[in-house]
């Protein structure tokens, strides 16, 4: 028996939202497209969500919770060293980024140059969710740098900002000209700079 079907609901609807937020657009999807898809009256939205802006930003702390329990798995795997994580983390992007399935792609550079001058609430929760990303990246950099592995890293903070600009920059690009080269070329580029860092060219 289902003991919070209100929070399942709510879920429901997020979830469902996601797929096809991510295909289509914040602003250009109504709530009754979601709702119908989603198999909930339409009446009830503004039972779990006051406003459309407070659904976004419902609809992104769900993307990030996903996110990074997924981001560390991979970047705290146990039994790894730093570099392997790295690419384990950046070979995973590449892998969702650049195949065919549109419900895997990246929510992020989908809603970010959207909604930023729109809906200040959702534009910081994009920032607070991105920070923790930047966050997991220069922990596993100053594990690597502490472990004696990552020799050349002069600041943490520093390269994973670099890091993480580059493959959001790459994944639009890699819209923007229906192809997987920008990702190709950022996952080689940071195969040939992790190596570089461990003093393994």
């Amino acid at each position: 028996m289902n003991a919070n079907p209100v929070v399942d609901t709510r879920q429901q609807i997020l979830d469902t939202a996601r797929a096809i937020i991510v295909s289509k657009g914040f602003a250009a999807v109504g709530l009754s497209e979601i709702l119908a898809a989603a198999g909930v009256p339409k009446g009830s939205f503004y039972h779990w969500f006051r406003s459309k802006d407070q659904f976004g930003e419902a609809l992104l702390e769900r993307h990030f919770e996903g996110y990074l329990e997924q981001t560390d798995a991979l970047l705290a795997a146990p039994g790894q060293n730093a570099a392997a994580r790295l690419l384990a983390f950046f070979g995973r992007w590449h892998a969702l980024q650049s195949g065919d399935d549109l419900t895997e792609r990246c929510l992020v550079v989908k809603l970010s140059a959207e909604v930023c001058d729109l809906s200040e609430s959702m534009r910081a929760t994009l920032e607070h969710g991105t920070t923790q990303v930047l966050a997991r990246l220069e922990g596993c950099l100053r594990q690597g740098i502490s472990d004696g592995e990552l020799t050349r890293c002069p600041d943490p903070a520093e390269v994973a900002e670099q890091l993480y600009q580059q493959w959001l920059g790459a994944t639009l690009l890699s819209r923007v000209q229906r192809s997987s080269g920008p990702l190709d070329r950022a996952l080689a580029q940071t195969r040939h700079w992790v190596a570089n860092q461990a003093g393994l060219t």
